[in-house]
């Protein structure tokens, strides 16, 4: 089930992109989905590395994985090659098929109770010939076969194109207040030796910065700014630099830094990145129907061929904005009060509310769940269901530990469902909500600077059904310290993603999640 709100960062770069989804019931046997990433190769380049991923959205073992090369079509063309130290045969020219030496575990992606789960193939190179000349094209499909007769495939594109160098401006460092407008500069420079025929920037944005602009060369989802084509040349040596208008939401946690990153790529790059996305049922995030943004001048030259960034690791830019001033957060327990007979199953429904006034953003941090609630189960009762992002604690036998969402927005309340059954009924047996609970995390102990620290415990009360009837499943009322029943807004369903995540979304979340949910994806 996809649940969690969740932005995943690669190595590729960022671009701000709301996804939404809704949750689905998982089904018993999971379907793995292959992606192989359309390349774009550079004459007189070291080779690409490219690897095969595995999506499912259950947790799953391949055992006795093959995956098969067919490059027939580019056979004289392209070389592919193992890049991991794999086993490797070429049963015919233009064919590679490689064997996994172990088992190929997917696991779910973070944080935990995302609902996708994850891994690669060992990965591959792709070169090219002497006689590759620009403008060659064609397609690599790669194979996968598995144990118990599991096997995919996916059609990759491959296309000779010119090596560029693009390069990022300096880091910019600056603040403003919640609510408070401020702008950034957005540099590129040419650090190749050819000159380059129009790029992309792509944006990296957290849930806290904006923009009101709406230009006809870039793309947004909401108030987001996902990225900007631009068709101006960039002589060897020169760059080129514009300004973009920002500003933090009202509900920005400060004091604090937010970090925005702009990542820049040729244009066939990109579309190596995004073509999918049609395939897949994405939708494309809206263009602007302002004016044009444009960057320093340059002479006007026409596309020649295909650009492939030869350099990456110094593509991208980054921001870091200080919210200054104070507007922190505050996360209430919520409880449940329940009813019933003994040998009855009842639902718990508990959680939390941010009582803002500050949304917690931890997918700016660590990319950790932003905090975590324990659920310690009254006296006679036994847990029969609990929701997927929650585990029992190592140190106790009754109380459980729950890894929120990553980002939690002022004035949501984030619900969960506890099936208990009464194995006893005890006379106002309570158990307990605590959130901001201790964890062992990655990221360190979560979060500890709630502004309202005595309404982080709420209380789970179990007493007999009135009459000594079978109240069978019902569902339980509570509040933070109070009655009156719970509202379940539930999660947010909009999933901020990075740059990367677009191979997720169009390899894993949108392949995978369109076909079985009919959802639609802003990319």
């Amino acid at each position: 089930m996809l649940k969690h709100s969740l932005r995943w960062l690669t190595g590729l770069g960022a671009a701000g992109v709301l996804i939404a989804a809704s949750a689905t019931p998982a089904v018993a046997a999971p379907t793995i989905e292959p992606y192989f990433q359309d390349a774009t190769l550079a004459i007189g380049s070291e080779a690409t590395i490219r690897g095969l991923l595995l999506h499912a959205d259950e947790p799953t073992v391949l055992t006795d994985v093959s995956v098969r090369y067919d490059y027939r079509s580019l056979a004289t063309k392209i070389t592919v090659a193992p890049a991991d130290g794999q086993e490797c045969t070429a049963p015919e020219p233009g064919v590679l098929v490689c064997t996994e030496r172990s088992d190929v575990v997917l696991y779910e992606m973070p944080p935990l109770g995302s609902g996708i789960y994850r891994n690669g193939a060992k990965r591959v190179h792709l070169g090219l010939t002497e006689d590759a000349q620009l403008g060659d094209s064609g397609d690599v499909a790669v194979s996968f076969q598995a144990a118990g007769g599991r096997r995919g495939s996916y059609t990759s594109r491959v296309r000779v194109g010119e090596g560029v160098d693009l390069a990022g401006g300096p880091y910019t460092s600056l603040s403003a207040k919640p609510g408070g407008k401020f702008t950034v500069p957005l540099v590129v420079a040419n650090a190749g030796d050819k000159a380059v025929t129009g790029f992309v920037a792509v944006f990296d944005l957290p849930y806290s910065i904006r923009t009101k602009d709406r230009f006809s060369n870039c793309r947004y989802s909401g108030d987001h700014l996902v990225s900007c084509h631009f068709d101006e040349d960039i002589p060897v040596g020169t760059g080129l630099a514009t300004t973009l208008n920002l500003e933090f939401v009202k509900d920005t946690y400060a004091p604090a830094s937010h970090s925005g990153y702009a990542q820049f790529m040729t244009s066939a790059d990109f579309e190596d990145l995004t073509r999918v996305r049609t395939a897949v049922g994405a939708r494309a995030a809206n263009p602007g129907s302002g004016p044009k943004l444009t960057m320093t001048e340059a002479p006007s030259r026409v596309r020649q061929a295909d650009q492939t960034d030869v350099g990456p690791g110094n593509d991208y830019t980054a921001w870091i904005i200080r919210a200054t001033g104070v507007n922190g957060t505050d996360l209430a327990a919520i409880g449940a009060t329940l009813k019933g007979a003994a040998g009855t199953v009842v639902t718990a429904t508990v959680g939390f509310r941010n009582n803002g006034p500050a949304t917690l953003d931890g997918t700016n941090g660590d990319f950790e769940a932003a905090t975590h609630t324990d659920v310690e189960l009254p006296p006679g009762t036994t847990a029969v269901e609990v929701p997927d992002n929650c585990w029992l604690r190592q140190d106790t036998t009754r109380t459980y530990s729950c890894a929120s969402e990553m980002l939690l927005v002022a004035g949501q309340t984030y619900a969960m469902k506890f099936r208990l059954r009464i194995d006893k009924v005890v006379s106002n047996a309570r158990g307990a909500v605590r959130v901001n609970a201790p964890c062992e995390c990655p990221g360190g102990e979560g979060f500890k600077d709630d502004i309202e620290p005595a309404n982080d415990k709420a209380t789970i009360v179990v007493n007999a059904a009135q009459g000594g009837g079978d109240q069978g499943d019902g569902d339980g009322d509570g509040g933070a310290g109070g009655g009156g029943s719970l509202p379940i807004t539930g999660a947010p369903t909009n999933l901020i993603v990075g740059i990367g995540a677009l191979l997720l979304v169009t390899g894993v979340g949108c392949y995978l999640l369109a076909r079985r949910q009919g959802s639609r994806f802003p990319a």
